[in-house]
């Protein structure tokens, strides 16, 4: 099991200096937009991931009128107190501590503590590109398996230094032949785990996100979701030999496990272009929660689930079956925010046994 009990926040965001108490299971935070809802689930996200939820650079995640910052949990970790710190110096140099133990290296503390957040923008997980999915599914894997974070970060590395080869080739009209084949060899070293992850996960959890979906929509849309990769049809040395003209015309790598994609369709047609914002809705936290399934399987207790803003534009029935959720289907840490303190003590008071209410 585990929760976190405190957070101290120094020269985060909005806060300067702010510490909270954590003293229920389920947290619901209201206040003004601007108040510091988001920022201080983000805090929360910054903790399990090292890292700002929205991809913000860590400069500015510090309080404008200040240089550096300190986020600092106390969390109990199967009955044990741990704390968790991370520190951004005035340089900009990050550092993290697990009880007061300094990490040699940032990923090792990914999946510690496995943590799931819903916000508004998460939409685009569905409506966006196809790099938002394979978000996805990284932010998933990395919690449950550290073997594949490895794999990922030495994938983009190898990318990124093939993507400059490939372009300076187009510079000076002469390419390392040999250098190529190097690169290749390690794409596929490290891209054909990752894709045997990520095929392995989807064959389990797209099941569960239908099952979800139906629950929360109560009907069954026929919504159909496919883990599409090329290496499904090809090996990828292969891939990698056919696409190398176009790679060079492109002067980017065309082919690999950076271009898989979830499809998704309902009733047969595009899921993006057809579907309600209800719909959207729906599948977006049938997503997270089979998200959060996974995880609370694979590690034998329950992630931290955060969720931001999410009572904007739901209907009634939607926000039932989300609560009905969180209070029976969870038993692990949940944070709610909400802009209104009225409806946020109204559905938690009557959908949930015990909760804390904190107003920013």
């Amino acid at each position: 099991m585990v929760g976190i009990q405190q957070l101290k926040l120094v020269q985060f965001r909005n806060y300067v200096q702010t510490n909270f108490e954590f003293t229920d299971r389920i947290v619901g935070i209201v206040g003004s937009n601007g108040t510091g809802k988001t920022n201080l689930l983000d805090a929360l996200y910054y903790l399990s991931f090292t890292k700002s939820y929205f991809n913000r650079p860590d400069a500015q995640n510090v309080h404008h009128a200040y240089e550096g910052l300190r986020i600092e949990g106390t969390y109990s970790i199967n009955k044990q107190t741990t704390a968790i710190t991370c520190i951004i110096r005035e340089t900009l140099k990050k550092e993290f501590y697990f009880d007061e133990e300094l990490y040699t290296k940032l990923s090792q503390h990914i999946g510690k503590i496995p943590c799931v957040m819903i916000a508004p923008d998460d939409v685009q997980i569905i409506t966006g590109s196809s790099e938002e999915r394979r978000k996805l599914m990284d932010s998933l894997l990395c919690q449950i398996f550290p073997d594949y974070l490895k794999y990922l970060i030495q994938y983009n590395k190898v990318l990124l230094q093939r993507n400059s080869l490939l372009k300076n080739a187009a510079e000076t009209g002469a390419i390392d032949s040999l250098l190529v084949a190097t690169l290749n060899g390690q794409l596929i070293e490290n891209g054909m785990p990752i894709y045997a992850y990520r095929k392995k996960l989807m064959a389990e959890l797209l099941p569960e996100i239908i099952k979800l979906y139906n629950h929360l929509a109560q009907k069954n849309d026929q919504i159909h979701i496919q883990y599409q990769s090329k290496l499904d049809e090809d090996s990828f040395d292969n891939l990698l030999q056919q696409s190398f003209s176009k790679d060079k015309a492109i002067q980017r790598t065309s082919a690999g496990i950076h271009k898989d994609d979830l499809v998704i369709t309902i009733q047969g047609q595009s899921f993006k272009q057809e579907a309600s914002q209800g719909q959207r809705k729906s599948l977006l936290f049938a997503l997270r929660f089979a998200e959060w399934e996974c995880i609370k399987k694979s590690k034998g207790f329950s992630p931290i689930l955060l969720m931001d803003d999410i009572f904007e534009k739901l209907d009634e029935q939607r926000m039932i079956q989300l609560l009905d959720w969180v209070s029976h289907s969870t038993d692990g840490q949940v944070f709610i925010t909400d802009t209104h303190k009225d409806r946020m003590a109204d559905l938690l008071g009557k959908y949930l046994s015990s909760y804390q209410l904190i107003e920013l």
